[in-house]
């Protein structure tokens, strides 16, 4: 709906896990390449930890399109199953026999038998469970057993367990010691900070072929990072919702007043996540700026450089942001896309 009037090809903040919107971290960076690592060396089991909506299944999803050879991936994201229904989702979903969704046995020998047909042909396999915090014991039991499928020199199914921070007190359970001491890899997710959320931000409107300075305010993004709390499912639906406001009041950019409304209308005001830390300090006491460098980095842009206020275009005479119109050199410097002779 408001593509057309931000200069979108399409919409950059739809919660759908596209890989083609993950814009890297350095955390999101370091996860991203443990998953990488342990498709690539078939490790076993990986286990990634992240609040709700910080990015776990899009990160999969990106390690596995990067991977060179040919990978299967079967990817369950409902933990509330039981061992009988599990048992029948597996087999569905490998595509094994009618037989194989009613006998455990079966599912068990068809299922060795197309692992070792696909590691003959250079494949890979990958079960992806998701939600995982919310797994019974006797689930958690059946993947472990899953991840012993092997042959002599590697495993035949990787297992990547994604869930939010509780599943690492579930993992603390005597009862599931086995499935613990089997992990190969963990990374953990962590909420945005402020230059990171101002990095994505940027990032998702860039790929959606937008130009950022031209979208939000400063102060706008302020706002969305204080309410989301560094969470980037939140995070979008801010924007998003922003951006339609925007749009129904013919205005551009999105202002901190737009923002502000959103976020009463969805009662964000009392949603809790861990904060995100704060930016490091170096030894003289200033602010590490490299979260802020990487941010630039992904923007391609040149630092010297501010977009003045006067160069936001605006429809029908409609005032720009008080919030920046006031004093231009406040924009925040990684919210635009300008290359060398290129306005």
């Amino acid at each position: 709906m408001y593509e057309q009037f931000f200069g979108f090809r399409e919409r950059p903040f739809d919660l759908t896990p596209n890989p083609r919107y993950l814009v890297l971290t350095d955390v999101h960076r370091e996860a991203l390449s443990n998953l990488e690592y342990g498709i690539v060396s078939h490790k076993g089991i990986t286990l990634l930890i992240g609040e709700a909506g910080s990015g776990k299944t899009t990160l999969i999803r990106s390690a596995i399109e990067k991977q060179p050879a040919r990978v299967h991936c079967i990817h369950l994201s409902n933990p509330a199953l039981s061992r009988a229904e599990f048992i029948e989702m597996l087999a569905e979903r490998f595509g094994l026999t009618s037989a194989a969704k009613t006998s455990k046995t079966t599912m068990l020998l068809q299922l060795e038998a197309l692992l070792r047909a696909r590691r003959e042909a250079g494949e890979t396999t990958v079960l992806i469970v998701d939600e995982a915090q919310s797994l019974s014991v006797e689930l958690f039991e059946e993947v472990r057993l899953l991840a012993n499928i092997e042959a002599n020199d590697e495993k035949l199914l990787l297992v990547i367990i994604a869930g939010q921070p509780e599943l690492i007190d579930r993992l603390n359970d005597k009862r599931l010691r086995q499935l613990k001491q089997r992990i190969a890899l963990r990374c953990e997710l962590r909420p945005l900070t402020l230059q990171e959320t101002a990095a994505y931000l940027a990032g998702r409107i860039k790929a959606a072929g937008g130009v950022g300075a031209q979208v939000f305010t400063r102060e706008a993004v302020t706002r969305i990072f204080e309410s989301a709390h560094g969470i980037p499912r939140v995070t979008n639906v801010i924007a998003d919702n922003a951006l339609l406001s925007a749009y129904a009041q013919d205005r551009r950019p999105v202002t901190s007043a737009m923002v502000d409304e959103v976020c009463r209308d969805f009662d964000l005001a009392g949603h809790t996540v861990a904060a995100a830390p704060p930016a490091a300090q170096s030894a003289n006491g200033r602010a590490d700026v490299t979260a802020t460098s990487a941010a630039n980095r992904i923007l391609d842009m040149k630092p010297d450089l501010v977009l003045r206020s006067a160069d936001l275009p605006t429809r029908t005479g409609a005032a720009v942001d008080s919030d920046v119109s006031e004093d231009p050199l406040r924009w925040l410097r990684f919210f635009f896309e300008r290359r060398s002779g290129n306005r």
